[in-house]
Protein backbone atom coordinates (compact mmCIF):
# COMPACT_ATOMS: atom_id res chain seq x y z
CA UNK A 1 0.00 0.00 0.00
CA UNK A 2 1.37 3.43 -0.56
CA UNK A 3 2.43 5.69 2.22
CA UNK A 4 -0.28 7.86 3.90
CA UNK A 5 1.36 11.73 3.39
CA UNK A 6 1.34 13.36 6.74
CA UNK A 7 -1.39 15.32 7.69
CA UNK A 8 -0.89 19.41 6.72
CA UNK A 9 -1.93 20.59 10.10
CA UNK A 10 -0.24 19.56 13.02
CA UNK A 11 -1.37 19.40 16.58
CA UNK A 12 2.10 22.28 17.04
CA UNK A 13 -0.22 24.23 14.48
CA UNK A 14 -3.38 24.06 16.71
CA UNK A 15 -1.32 24.73 19.76
CA UNK A 16 -0.06 28.01 18.02
CA UNK A 17 -3.68 28.92 16.65
CA UNK A 18 -4.92 28.75 20.43
CA UNK A 19 -2.18 30.94 21.83
CA UNK A 20 -3.04 33.70 18.88
CA UNK A 21 -6.99 33.92 19.64
CA UNK A 22 -6.91 33.21 23.35
CA UNK A 23 -8.88 36.48 25.31
CA UNK A 24 -10.47 36.71 21.77
CA UNK A 25 -12.95 34.29 21.92
CA UNK A 26 -14.78 32.44 24.62
CA UNK A 27 -13.12 29.56 26.45
CA UNK A 28 -16.31 27.81 26.35
CA UNK A 29 -17.15 24.96 28.96
CA UNK A 30 -17.33 21.48 28.35
CA UNK A 31 -20.57 20.14 31.24
CA UNK A 32 -22.18 17.46 31.80
CA UNK A 33 -25.53 16.44 30.29
CA UNK A 34 -27.73 14.30 33.40
CA UNK A 35 -30.16 14.07 30.96
CA UNK A 36 -28.41 12.50 28.02
CA UNK A 37 -25.62 10.58 29.99
CA UNK A 38 -29.02 8.77 31.37
CA UNK A 39 -30.78 7.98 27.93
CA UNK A 40 -27.63 7.01 26.34
CA UNK A 41 -25.90 4.45 29.62
CA UNK A 42 -22.83 6.80 29.04
CA UNK A 43 -21.63 10.19 30.77
CA UNK A 44 -22.31 12.83 27.87
CA UNK A 45 -20.37 16.49 27.82
CA UNK A 46 -21.33 18.94 26.19
CA UNK A 47 -19.14 21.47 24.46
CA UNK A 48 -21.09 24.54 24.63
CA UNK A 49 -19.78 26.71 21.73
CA UNK A 50 -22.99 28.53 21.38
CA UNK A 51 -21.66 30.77 23.96
CA UNK A 52 -19.10 32.11 21.54
CA UNK A 53 -20.05 36.21 20.68
CA UNK A 54 -21.77 34.70 17.34
CA UNK A 55 -22.49 31.82 18.58
CA UNK A 56 -20.24 28.97 16.90
CA UNK A 57 -16.93 27.49 16.85
CA UNK A 58 -16.50 29.16 13.54
CA UNK A 59 -15.17 32.00 15.06
CA UNK A 60 -12.02 30.14 15.93
CA UNK A 61 -10.99 29.51 12.46
CA UNK A 62 -12.00 32.74 11.05
CA UNK A 63 -9.78 34.79 13.81
CA UNK A 64 -6.94 32.44 13.08
CA UNK A 65 -7.23 33.32 9.20
CA UNK A 66 -7.90 36.84 9.43
CA UNK A 67 -4.87 37.42 12.14
CA UNK A 68 -2.27 35.48 9.66
CA UNK A 69 -3.11 38.10 6.91
CA UNK A 70 -0.46 40.37 6.06
CA UNK A 71 -1.09 44.68 6.25
CA UNK A 72 -1.91 44.45 2.64
CA UNK A 73 -3.87 41.77 1.86
CA UNK A 74 -6.04 43.18 4.95
CA UNK A 75 -6.24 46.52 3.20
CA UNK A 76 -7.61 44.48 0.13
CA UNK A 77 -10.32 43.34 2.28
CA UNK A 78 -11.83 39.58 2.40
CA UNK A 79 -14.79 37.48 1.36
CA UNK A 80 -16.56 34.64 2.18
CA UNK A 81 -19.39 32.18 1.48
CA UNK A 82 -21.53 31.12 4.68
CA UNK A 83 -25.05 30.37 5.34
CA UNK A 84 -24.85 32.44 8.66
CA UNK A 85 -22.34 30.86 11.55
CA UNK A 86 -18.84 31.73 9.43
CA UNK A 87 -20.27 34.57 8.01
CA UNK A 88 -20.98 35.99 11.29
CA UNK A 89 -17.09 34.93 12.40
CA UNK A 90 -15.73 36.45 9.70
CA UNK A 91 -17.54 39.79 9.71
CA UNK A 92 -17.16 40.12 13.87
CA UNK A 93 -13.67 39.68 13.76
CA UNK A 94 -12.94 41.30 10.63
CA UNK A 95 -14.83 44.33 12.01
CA UNK A 96 -12.49 43.95 15.07
CA UNK A 97 -9.20 44.11 13.15
CA UNK A 98 -10.11 47.10 10.84
CA UNK A 99 -10.63 44.51 7.63
CA UNK A 100 -13.52 44.76 4.83
CA UNK A 101 -15.54 41.88 4.69
CA UNK A 102 -18.20 41.28 1.65
CA UNK A 103 -20.10 37.87 2.38
CA UNK A 104 -21.73 36.07 -0.49
CA UNK A 105 -24.75 34.05 1.72
CA UNK A 106 -27.35 31.80 -0.13
CA UNK A 107 -31.11 32.95 -0.72
CA UNK A 108 -32.46 30.84 1.59
CA UNK A 109 -30.19 31.45 4.34
CA UNK A 110 -32.08 32.49 7.63
CA UNK A 111 -32.86 36.20 7.87
CA UNK A 112 -31.79 36.73 11.50
CA UNK A 113 -27.86 35.36 9.86
CA UNK A 114 -28.16 37.86 7.64
CA UNK A 115 -28.79 40.73 9.62
CA UNK A 116 -26.51 40.00 12.38
CA UNK A 117 -23.69 39.68 9.68
CA UNK A 118 -24.68 43.20 8.05
CA UNK A 119 -24.83 44.54 11.75
CA UNK A 120 -21.34 43.24 12.05
CA UNK A 121 -20.41 45.91 9.09
CA UNK A 122 -20.02 42.85 6.45
CA UNK A 123 -21.35 43.40 2.88
CA UNK A 124 -24.16 40.57 2.62
CA UNK A 125 -25.03 40.15 -1.12
CA UNK A 126 -27.75 37.50 -1.11
CA UNK A 127 -26.76 34.77 -3.98
CA UNK A 128 -27.31 31.41 -5.08
CA UNK A 129 -29.77 28.67 -3.95
CA UNK A 130 -27.17 26.93 -2.20
CA UNK A 131 -23.56 27.09 -0.76
CA UNK A 132 -22.40 25.17 -3.99
CA UNK A 133 -23.79 28.02 -6.62
CA UNK A 134 -23.18 31.17 -4.28
CA UNK A 135 -19.43 30.16 -4.10
CA UNK A 136 -18.77 30.31 -7.79
CA UNK A 137 -20.96 33.46 -7.57
CA UNK A 138 -18.30 34.59 -4.63
CA UNK A 139 -15.22 33.78 -6.56
CA UNK A 140 -16.20 35.52 -9.59
CA UNK A 141 -16.50 38.51 -7.21
CA UNK A 142 -13.25 37.52 -5.37
CA UNK A 143 -11.27 37.78 -8.58
CA UNK A 144 -13.27 41.07 -10.00
CA UNK A 145 -12.23 42.92 -6.43
CA UNK A 146 -9.01 41.58 -5.59
CA UNK A 147 -10.14 40.55 -2.28
CA UNK A 148 -8.39 37.50 0.04
CA UNK A 149 -10.68 34.59 0.38
CA UNK A 150 -11.72 33.01 3.34
CA UNK A 151 -12.83 29.83 3.01
CA UNK A 152 -15.52 28.05 5.64
CA UNK A 153 -13.26 24.53 5.50
CA UNK A 154 -10.84 24.06 3.09
CA UNK A 155 -7.84 25.62 4.33
CA UNK A 156 -5.43 25.10 6.97
CA UNK A 157 -5.53 27.68 9.34
CA UNK A 158 -9.58 27.48 9.81
CA UNK A 159 -8.90 23.46 10.09
CA UNK A 160 -6.27 24.56 13.07
CA UNK A 161 -8.48 26.65 14.63
CA UNK A 162 -11.41 24.85 15.24
CA UNK A 163 -9.43 22.57 16.68
CA UNK A 164 -8.51 24.41 19.28
CA UNK A 165 -12.33 23.01 20.96
CA UNK A 166 -10.47 19.58 21.22
CA UNK A 167 -7.98 20.99 23.19
CA UNK A 168 -10.21 22.79 25.37
CA UNK A 169 -12.33 19.61 25.97
CA UNK A 170 -9.26 16.98 27.08
CA UNK A 171 -7.70 19.63 28.85
CA UNK A 172 -11.14 19.66 30.84
CA UNK A 173 -12.21 15.93 30.29
CA UNK A 174 -8.39 14.21 29.67
CA UNK A 175 -10.44 10.80 29.95
CA UNK A 176 -12.76 11.33 27.32
CA UNK A 177 -13.33 8.20 25.15
CA UNK A 178 -15.03 9.54 22.29
CA UNK A 179 -15.83 13.20 20.57
CA UNK A 180 -19.10 13.40 18.39
CA UNK A 181 -18.65 16.46 15.77
CA UNK A 182 -21.32 17.59 13.19
CA UNK A 183 -20.18 17.60 9.80
CA UNK A 184 -20.51 19.95 6.94
CA UNK A 185 -17.23 20.70 4.43
CA UNK A 186 -15.17 19.13 7.41
CA UNK A 187 -13.12 21.56 9.14
CA UNK A 188 -14.19 21.13 12.80
CA UNK A 189 -13.82 17.51 12.76
CA UNK A 190 -11.02 17.59 10.88
CA UNK A 191 -9.35 20.01 13.32
CA UNK A 192 -10.59 17.95 16.19
CA UNK A 193 -9.90 14.65 15.41
CA UNK A 194 -5.86 16.30 14.97
CA UNK A 195 -6.07 17.88 18.01
CA UNK A 196 -7.57 14.92 20.12
CA UNK A 197 -5.71 11.88 18.09
CA UNK A 198 -2.30 13.60 19.19
CA UNK A 199 -3.42 14.21 22.58
CA UNK A 200 -4.82 10.89 23.05
CA UNK A 201 -4.39 7.89 20.35
CA UNK A 202 -7.20 5.75 21.37
CA UNK A 203 -9.91 8.16 21.08
CA UNK A 204 -12.44 7.33 18.72
CA UNK A 205 -13.87 10.85 16.50
CA UNK A 206 -16.96 10.30 14.98
CA UNK A 207 -19.02 12.24 12.79
CA UNK A 208 -22.54 12.94 11.77
CA UNK A 209 -23.96 14.33 8.91
CA UNK A 210 -27.26 15.32 7.81
CA UNK A 211 -29.18 12.66 4.98
CA UNK A 212 -30.03 15.40 2.67
CA UNK A 213 -26.00 16.33 2.31
CA UNK A 214 -24.27 12.94 3.17
CA UNK A 215 -21.22 14.04 0.93
CA UNK A 216 -18.44 13.78 3.24
CA UNK A 217 -19.95 10.35 3.81
CA UNK A 218 -19.88 9.35 0.36
CA UNK A 219 -16.58 10.65 -0.64
CA UNK A 220 -15.38 8.85 2.19
CA UNK A 221 -17.27 5.17 1.97
CA UNK A 222 -18.87 5.82 -1.36
CA UNK A 223 -22.23 5.04 -1.78
CA UNK A 224 -25.26 6.93 -3.61
CA UNK A 225 -25.38 10.73 -4.03
CA UNK A 226 -26.99 12.65 -1.93
CA UNK A 227 -30.27 14.55 -2.74
CA UNK A 228 -30.03 18.10 -1.14
CA UNK A 229 -33.10 20.34 -0.24
CA UNK A 230 -34.13 22.45 2.48
CA UNK A 231 -32.41 21.09 6.44
CA UNK A 232 -33.00 22.36 9.60
CA UNK A 233 -29.22 21.91 9.32
CA UNK A 234 -28.46 24.52 7.03
CA UNK A 235 -25.12 25.45 8.04
CA UNK A 236 -23.72 21.82 7.55
CA UNK A 237 -25.69 21.90 4.18
CA UNK A 238 -22.20 21.28 2.09
CA UNK A 239 -22.44 19.30 -1.32
CA UNK A 240 -18.23 19.48 -2.39
CA UNK A 241 -16.18 18.50 1.48
CA UNK A 242 -12.88 19.18 0.32
CA UNK A 243 -9.71 17.00 -0.57
CA UNK A 244 -7.71 17.89 2.76
CA UNK A 245 -10.64 17.66 4.79
CA UNK A 246 -11.50 14.26 3.31
CA UNK A 247 -8.13 12.95 3.56
CA UNK A 248 -8.03 13.50 7.64
CA UNK A 249 -11.71 12.23 7.90
CA UNK A 250 -10.88 8.89 6.10
CA UNK A 251 -7.41 8.68 8.01
CA UNK A 252 -8.54 9.60 11.63
CA UNK A 253 -12.71 9.50 11.63
CA UNK A 254 -13.53 6.01 13.52
CA UNK A 255 -17.25 6.27 12.49
CA UNK A 256 -19.63 8.42 10.24
CA UNK A 257 -23.78 8.33 10.46
CA UNK A 258 -26.12 10.10 8.68
CA UNK A 259 -29.35 11.77 10.55
CA UNK A 260 -32.52 12.44 8.87
CA UNK A 261 -34.36 15.50 9.40
CA UNK A 262 -37.12 14.04 11.82
CA UNK A 263 -33.75 13.04 14.20
CA UNK A 264 -32.23 16.84 14.09
CA UNK A 265 -35.27 18.35 15.00
CA UNK A 266 -35.79 16.02 17.71
CA UNK A 267 -32.13 16.54 18.69
CA UNK A 268 -32.89 19.96 18.45
CA UNK A 269 -35.78 20.12 20.44
CA UNK A 270 -34.20 18.19 23.35
CA UNK A 271 -31.33 20.44 23.48
CA UNK A 272 -33.80 23.43 24.41
CA UNK A 273 -35.96 21.59 26.84
CA UNK A 274 -33.20 20.54 28.60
Amino acid sequence: MPETPPMSVTIDDIRTAARAIDGAVVRTPCVPSRTLSGILGAEVFLKLENLQYTASFKDRGALVKLLSLTAEERAKGVIAVSAGNHAQGVAYHAQRLGIPATIVMPKGTPFVKVIHTRNFGAEVILEGEDLSTASVYAEDLRKTRGLIFVHPYDDDRIIAGQGTVALEMLADHPDLDVIVAPIGGGGLISGVAIAAKALKPSIEIHGVQAALYPFMVEAVKGGAAGTGGQTIAEGIAVKRPAQRTRDIVAKLVSRLALVNEAQLEQAVLMLLEI
